[in-house]
């Protein structure tokens, strides 16, 4: 089965074949196809965040059992809040690519730098995975909770920000 499959997806459509054949269409082929793997890749990294955030809320609940552990409740939901609306963010973004009609063309300078944001936010969800490890490690060592939760906290802002760096090179404001 995986031959023909194979085959299928390599053979192109007679449509494809016949729009492939208009001069300046393939490029909109291939953009189609960027427009489909971006968004492969922002659901993936979403889903590696989303993750991280039940983990986060399940450490939460932990540190306000522990002694003090209220006292960090609103450093705690600052955290949570940025890597949600980070998450928000990366689930939501506009493609990293310009449709024919697109007031802003994105050129292939613009698109490596946004495949390289693209690529960062995964490192970020790396990242987020060891400040929670850091973080359910001071719970289990009567470590300095503070501090987990203030690098887990500005961990988030940096991703925030990297991702407004994407933003601003989609719009022009990079320029």
């Amino acid at each position: 089965m995986s031959e023909l499959f194979d085959r299928i997806v390599a053979e192109r459509g007679g449509l494809e074949k016949l729009l492939s054949r208009i001069p300046g269409f393939p490029g909109y082929l291939d953009l189609a196809a960027r427009r489909a793997a971006d968004r492969q890749i922002r659901d993936y990294v979403g889903g590696m965040i989303a993750d991280r955030l039940a983990r986060l809320t399940s450490l939460q609940k932990r540190t306000l059992e522990q002694p003090g552990g209220l006292a960090l409740m609103s450093d705690m939901e600052s955290a949570r809040s940025q890597w949600q609306m980070h998450h928000d963010r990366v689930k939501t973004a506009a493609p990293g690519y310009s449709g024919f009609f697109a007031l802003n063309k994105v050129d292939a300078d613009d698109l490596e730098k946004i495949y390289a944001f693209d690529e960062a936010q995964g490192r970020y969800a790396d990242q987020l995975s060891t400040a929670l490890d850091a973080l359910e490690q001071a719970l289990a060592e009567d470590g300095d909770l503070g501090a987990a939760v203030s690098a887990l906290d500005a961990l988030g802002r940096e991703a925030n920000a990297a991702f407004q760096l994407r933003d601003d090179v989609l719009t022009g404001l990079g320029k």
